[in-house]
């Protein structure tokens, strides 16, 4: 049955205007650049079904595939996940599970669908496409079958030791990407840096407001007017010298601080790390050197927290202890190595 008032239509944060419409038990998704041309479009859909020339058969859990339930999920999840979510269910729902896309709910085998899938991509690649399965079939009033998913292996994210950085920030001088590169050293996201403006940045007391960020959505980059999470607006200090010159260096002191594309940003800083003789990283690698740093530095785990905007203790937690064990290992060889020297022979006093 059609819905007797047209709903509101609502705004997205990729900032277009959307109505999720209800035809016969259907869920139609309407989206547009307006909230006035949202309604028209939604009106229009409905006086088609009303004179025949739209239909919308409402599909029963017994016919419906498993694209058909990722659709009707992702549908509607899509005003309240941000884009990059969005984005990323899209590419599952696209490239995940080729042979069962369009086979019915009840006739998929799911234990041999997940083993076939592991024979073409990682157990983390698996383990991320079940992910979007089980809430769609949830969704769908399909009930959820029990499966084994292969343990995914622990994949530590390489950084940059503390006497590695300095020499990757000399690397760094001069070239255009070394403010946004910088900036992760301070422990911002990539999504942070993108969406950093110049009227964020106090210059005379070196401050720097984080907040929105900037993710690459289904149709390009989307605007966020809200971080990852609460803790990620934040105040932090800029710490490094040398980024206090590059900015000082800026004529013009509007918009972004950051022009850079998101690929061309990961590739020149592991470049870069070449060019230094360092660990090569990610953009997501210079965060946790950060991390690595100020542990070096003995900055206290709240004080790091505060700065990086890691949501909960247990996630800053690990971070540090991965970085203790390190320590831990360069203590017992420093002890192996004074075990291993020849004793020096006592001087006999006069």
């Amino acid at each position: 049955m059609i819905s007797i008032k047209t709903p509101k239509p609502r705004k997205l944060k990729s900032g277009t205007w959307f109505i999720q419409l209800r035809l016969n038990g259907q869920s139609i998704p309407v989206t547009a650049e307006t909230d006035t041309e949202c309604t028209i479009k939604a009106e229009l859909i409905k006086a088609e079904y009303r004179s025949g020339k739209r239909t919308v058969a409402k599909k029963s859990v017994s016919s419906m595939t498993l694209e058909d339930a990722m659709d009707r999920y992702i549908a509607e999840c899509r005003p309240v996940l941000s884009p990059a979510t969005i984005r990323g269910y899209e590419y599952i729902k696209k490239k995940r599970f080729p042979k069962y896309r369009d086979k019915k709910l009840s006739s998929i085998k799911w234990q041999k669908m997940i083993n076939d899938e592991l024979e073409d991509v990682s157990e983390k690649t698996v383990k991320n496409a079940w992910g979007l399965v089980t809430p769609s079939l949830k969704s769908a009033g399909f009930p959820v079958p029990e499966v084994k998913l292969a343990k995914v292996p622990i994949n530590e994210i390489a950084f940059l030791q503390p006497e590695e950085i300095k020499p990757f920030c000399e690397a760094l001088k001069g070239r255009s990407f070394e403010i946004p590169a910088l900036l992760e050293l301070h422990g911002l996201r990539l999504s942070e840096v993108l969406a950093l403006d110049w009227s964020n940045v106090d210059c005379d007391k070196w401050i720097m407001t984080i907040n929105g960020a900037r993710v690459r959505g289904s149709d390009g980059m989307v605007d966020k007017s809200t971080n990852k999470n609460e803790t990620s607006t934040r105040k932090v200090p800029i710490m490094i010298p040398q980024l206090k010159d590059a900015m000082n260096a800026v004529t013009d002191k509007t918009g972004r601080v950051a022009h850079m594309n998101q690929s061309a940003l990961l590739k020149d800083v592991k470049r870069t790390c070449k060019r230094a003789k360092v660990t090569e990283v990610t953009n997501h690698g210079l965060r946790h050197s950060f991390a690595s740093l100020c542990y070096h530095q003995k900055i206290s785990e709240r004080q790091l927290m505060q700065w990086g905007g890691w949501a909960d203790f247990q996630t800053m937690h690990r971070i540090y202890i991965r970085l203790a064990a390190s320590a831990e290992s360069e203590a017992a060889e420093a002890m192996t190595q004074f075990f291993a020297e020849e004793p020096q022979p006592k001087k006999e006093s006069s």
